[in-house]
């Protein structure tokens, strides 16, 4: 019966994480109601010169992010009737959050009973000797398994200069604004 119970439970958390699969943020203006889910912002700094930033949530790969900076740049580029602009200033902010629990699925079959038991063990290993493990003093050994989740998320700004007419030659941070519209705009607009 405890296998059934077992089973049942790590099927419906199975469900249950499939049901939540989240998806990269799109690209959209970042709100303040919707500051967790992320995009873009920009703020100007002077009549040709803004600072330009997207947020991704933690389903969007940082390749994302930056690609839809760039776009963003682009668009506002055009929009601010310029041709090109140049990246002044760019970082990248990538925030790691690890979380460890104990596993819910482990249960030793004399759980029911006694679940506040844990045995004191010694054990050998080859590259370190004799060693312990105390249940009561927190260290996970191989008695308690442990979930550990890892969430990542960028954030990317650059501060851009535009410009219009011919683009600067030489320089490997200009960008011709149309170009990127054209190349990278289909993977932006459709969520690829």
């Amino acid at each position: 019966m405890i296998g059934m119970t077992r089973l049942a439970g790590a099927a419906a958390l199975a469900l249950l994480a499939a049901g939540c699969a989240g998806k990269p943020t799109p690209y959209q203006p970042i709100s303040s109601s919707s500051r967790v889910a992320g995009g873009y912002s920009e703020t100007r700094l002077a009549a040709d010169h803004f600072r330009v930033t997207f947020a991704g949530n933690s389903f969007t790969s940082r390749e994302r992010v930056e690609a839809s900076l760039l776009y963003r740049a682009a668009e506002l580029t055009l929009q601010e009737r310029y041709d090109w602009f140049v990246i002044a200033d760019r970082e990248v902010e990538h925030q790691v959050e690890r979380d460890l629990r104990p596993d819910p699925l482990y249960r030793p079959w004399f759980y029911e009973n006694y679940s506040y038991w844990r045995p004191y063990w010694r054990y050998y290993g080859p590259r370190s000797g004799w060693r312990t493990w105390d249940p009561y003093f927190g260290d996970p050994f191989w008695a308690d398994r442990i979930d550990t989740r890892t969430v990542e998320r960028f954030e990317v700004s650059a501060e851009i200069r535009m410009g219009r007419g011919a683009m600067p030659q030489g320089n490997g941070k200009a960008f011709d604004a149309r170009d990127v519209i054209a190349r990278i705009g289909p993977q932006i607009r459709s969520g690829e």
